[in-house]
């Protein structure tokens, strides 16, 4: 017994030589669900981000996502092959993302927006945290129906063929385990956990843990990159080692958080910028 993989065509819309594949949709759907979360969670009377700021917070963190998540993917996995051919780095149609990466950008331009701001990064990360999963899991949906990033074999009646593994063998569907851990699962927690007030850091610092947590679980059953293999132990993979670093960040941050018991709102500087916002 084992599941059929669904013949899902990878390219969505097909005109001319112009191909778009379900893969880009799903970004694009991700930072629409983003922005439309963002618009709601900003009238809240605690958010650092006001609404008319929610588009701008978007466009630097949608720059941070592909800007980072590219060049985390090329220094991370590939960085051999971009010594051989530094303008590999911005071909973008030839495929290739992080998601380490793509959280170091996104942390970069948080910054940037958080300085503009004036308000603190923690806080800004705060708002930000339970906005991220959506999308992590429609881009583990487009992994499944490109067919890429597929588990290991198995002999498990969760395990299906993918069509275009050469070997034709029976592979756990790891894309939708991440789309469920990574994408359902952590969405519903985060977003359950921050409708109300938190001390400053302790969403981020969650969301980096359990983030971190469900990524190590779910490469025990998601195939090693060919080129790669594992790590460390002889077990650890190249994902296992980012995520060790996020899991340890995210609890510190948590216990600094809850000790600091600090909210937003708090301080003169959010109260300042609230005034501003009202003003406008």
């Amino acid at each position: 017994m084992a599941l059929s993989y669904p013949q899902i065509d990878p390219v969505a819309i097909a005109i001319g030589p112009v191909a778009v594949h379900w893969y880009g949709l799903m970004y694009l759907f991700g930072f629409a669900a983003a922005w439309l979360l963002a618009l709601k969670r900003s009238g809240r009377a605690w958010s650092p981000v006001r609404r008319l700021r929610v588009e701008s917070l978007v466009v630097h963190a949608a720059l941070g996502v592909i800007i980072g998540g590219r060049c985390g993917y090329v220094l991370f996995y590939n960085f051999d092959r971009w010594l051989a051919d530094p303008l590999w780095l911005i071909r973008l149609w030839e495929g290739g993302m992080s998601f380490h990466g793509g959280l170091l950008g996104v942390i970069v331009a948080l910054w940037f927006f958080a300085r503009r701001e004036g308000q603190p990064l923690l806080a800004i990360s705060d708002f930000v945290a339970p906005l991220v999963p959506i999308g992590l899991g429609l881009g583990r949906i487009g992994n499944f129906i490109g067919q890429e990033l597929w588990g290991r074999v198995t002999d498990s009646p969760l395990g299906m063929v993918f069509p275009r593994d050469p070997e034709q063998l029976l592979r756990h569907p790891s894309q939708l385990y991440q789309a469920v851990l990574e994408g359902l699962v952590l969405f519903v927690v985060l977003f359950l956990f921050s409708r109300k007030p938190r001390p400053i850091g302790v969403v981020s610092g969650l969301f980096l843990a359990l983030y971190g947590t469900a990524r190590f679980a779910v490469e025990f059953f998601r195939e090693p990159d060919a080129h790669i293999g594992f790590d460390l132990l002889g077990w650890m993979t190249r994902g296992q080692l980012l995520s060790l670093p996020m899991v340890a960040v995210g609890l510190a941050l948590v216990a600094w958080g809850l000790a600091r018991n600090r909210f937003v709102g708090s301080d003169q500087v959010y109260q300042d910028k609230a005034h501003q916002d009202q003003a406008r």
